[in-house]
């Protein structure tokens, strides 16, 4: 009788338990629907900026023979100057796509190609930099060659200021031609233009061509001012203080001393 009695308050309270644990199951299940919990969502590290793209210099040079690097002794001119010192910051990544410097090449010229040379333009379009010379030809074109028996520029007959400032007008349209189709090519990449200076600064007759020198500086420097993306490096200051340290023997190109400032500016230009 008394084993029967054990029985039942054994079973019962099993069944007081499993009842209880049946409601706090129930109770919890009831929570979740009415007050769904926040879910944690695994945290995402935000990505640095990614600088190296915007470090990376992509330069292409165009223009004419000083793009090239004529009168250079050791060759290569201020691109490769330009190059050597950017590469040598650890904080960007330099590289001379291509160099398209023609020697003796005017502004009409480099519009005409620019309209039509596809290569030249497929060049253009990889470069995020773009280096330009051009206008020395349409100023003093007719002028160089002029030299005594020892080299240096020396004035002739036909030397005059006349030529230089019918040269100025006509060239400025070509340079406006030349920026607005590099615009045309490529409008993101950044444009800088070499200024121009008077080779000629030394030779008495034609001193005063540092006036047309300084007259196309000024509306080349307006032109350029149309585009946020182009920068003017001036030049004129440089020759003009120190025009025989800076000349080579033809008297109209820099030396490797006179590429050399050029670069210098061009760097901190960028």
């Amino acid at each position: 009788m008394r084993s029967s009695k054990r029985l039942g308050i054994m079973i019962g309270a099993c069944s007081l338990l499993i009842t209880i644990l049946m409601l706090v199951g129930i109770g919890y299940a009831i929570k979740d629907q009415l007050f769904p919990s926040v879910s944690v969502q695994p945290q995402v590290t935000a990505l640095p900026e990614q600088t190296a793209e915007k470090n990376q210099l992509r330069i292409v040079a165009i223009g004419d023979s000083l793009t090239k690097g004529v009168g250079d002794s050791a060759g290569g001119g201020y691109v490769k100057q330009v190059v050597d010192s950017l590469a040598a910051d650890p904080d960007k990544q330099a590289e001379l796509v291509n160099n398209l410097g023609i020697s003796g090449l005017r502004a009409d010229q480099l519009a005409e190609n620019l309209k039509t040379d596809k290569g030249m333009a497929y060049a253009l379009q990889q470069a995020n930099v773009i280096l330009l010379t051009i206008g020395g030809n349409d100023l003093f074109q007719s002028l160089q060659g002029a030299q005594d028996s020892n080299g240096t520029a020396a004035a002739e007959p036909n030397m005059s200021l006349a030529q230089v400032e019918k040269g100025l007008e006509e060239g400025l349209k070509r340079l406006d031609n030349v920026l607005s189709e590099l615009h045309r090519i490529n409008p993101d990449a950044r444009i800088i233009y070499i200024g121009l200076y008077n080779p000629f600064f030394d030779v008495k007759e034609l001193r005063d061509g540092s006036l047309e020198v300084q007259k196309w500086n000024e509306k080349a420097y307006d032109m350029l001012h149309e585009y946020s993306n182009m920068t003017m490096v001036p030049t004129f200051d440089l020759f003009e203080e120190r025009i025989g340290s800076y000349l080579s023997s033809d008297h109209f190109h820099p030396n490797h001393e006179g590429y050399k400032q050029i670069a210098q500016r061009v760097v901190q230009a960028l």
